[in-house]
């Protein structure tokens, strides 16, 4: 975003392609190009198309249409179903459009990913930790509230750094407590709804403290099916590989395909067991897998049969 404002003030691009995981990126893109471009006839000069409207031929004449009073007209794409054929077309038509208009495409699911090439790409992928402390110390401050340390820190592992849920959340967390002006991790406890992946991190802490009961719950909380399963085994060999590996939090982020402070948090957590351990643990998610998948055991019974064997392993 903080690229997005500096090529804003150096000047409007003519097509901007928005594409990432952060949905609240997303509008805070669109936003920004809102408004750089001064728009303030907004039934006149801004034209919305999604999967339900989709057409190359009414967005080529919204593009050639000419804006009423404001400088710029700008045409939102949120989605459309695209022929093969129908890509360079596309393409052609926005290299072409007039000075006038400002294109905004907003790809949630990448298909309009042929069109990075020729123009100006935003990313709305999660941003850094630091940064996204920053953004909600500020959107607080702005509602007259704070967060300590520790709960800013549990809500942005509760929420995996969505700055989506992140503000939903904080909707419900400035409203907790209308006497006091901080908000405390009893707060975030009591009321944030935890992203599934915090829940296995949680699960796997409490595993390392041989914790049965606390396990239990959470395994109970996140529901028995394949994806908590896969989830829950791909944390431990993250665990393995962070307990064996001598390369940097960097270098193991890249070469697993994860955030470094995913393996920050993996190397944490694996000080709770020994490297035998963790090498037993993965045998026996893939022991427990194979019978799943052979019909040898119900997926419910390997979960919490592998809880139990985990703490006193």
């Amino acid at each position: 975003m903080k690229t997005l404002k500096k090529r804003l003030n150096e000047g409007i691009a003519s097509v901007y392609i928005v594409q990432g995981d952060d949905f609240y990126l997303f509008d805070k893109a669109l936003n920004m190009i809102k408004n750089a471009c001064k728009i303030t006839l907004e039934d006149f000069n801004i034209s919305s198309f999604d999967s339900e409207n989709f057409s190359l031929e009414k967005i080529f004449e919204a593009t050639e249409m000419l804006p009423m009073v404001d400088a710029k007209k700008l045409v939102v794409i949120k989605g459309g179903n695209l022929k093969e054929s129908e890509k360079k077309r596309m393409e052609q038509m926005l290299l072409k459009i007039p000075k006038t208009t400002c294109v905004v495409v907003l790809d949630y699911n990448k298909t309009f990913d042929f069109l990075k090439k020729s123009f100006t790409f935003v990313d709305a992928n999660r941003m850094d930790r630091e940064t996204v402390k920053k953004l909600v110390k500020a959107y607080l401050a702005r509602q007259n509230k704070e967060i300590s340390a520790d709960a800013l820190d549990t809500l942005i592992d509760s929420t995996n750094c969505y700055l989506t849920r992140i503000m939903m959340e904080l909707s419900k967390l400035c409203c907790y407590d209308l006497e006091n002006t901080l908000i405390t991790k009893t707060m975030v406890d009591d009321v944030v709804v935890k992203d599934i992946e915090y829940s296995v991190f949680e699960l796997t802490e409490a595993l390392s403290k041989k914790d049965g009961d606390k396990a239990l719950k959470l395994l109970n909380y996140m529901g028995n099916d394949n994806g908590v399963f896969s989830l829950i085994a791909n944390h431990f060999r993250r665990l393995f590989y962070s307990s064996i590996s001598d390369l940097s939090n960097s270098d193991l982020a890249k070469l697993l395909g994860v955030k470094e402070y995913a393996i920050l948090k993996a190397r944490q957590l694996a000080k709770g067991f020994s490297k035998a351990q963790l090498k037993k643990i993965n045998m026996l998610f893939e022991e427990y897998d194979y019978m799943v998948k052979s019909g040898k055991m119900l997926l419910s019974n390997a979960l919490h049969l592998l809880v139990f064997n985990i703490i006193y392993v």
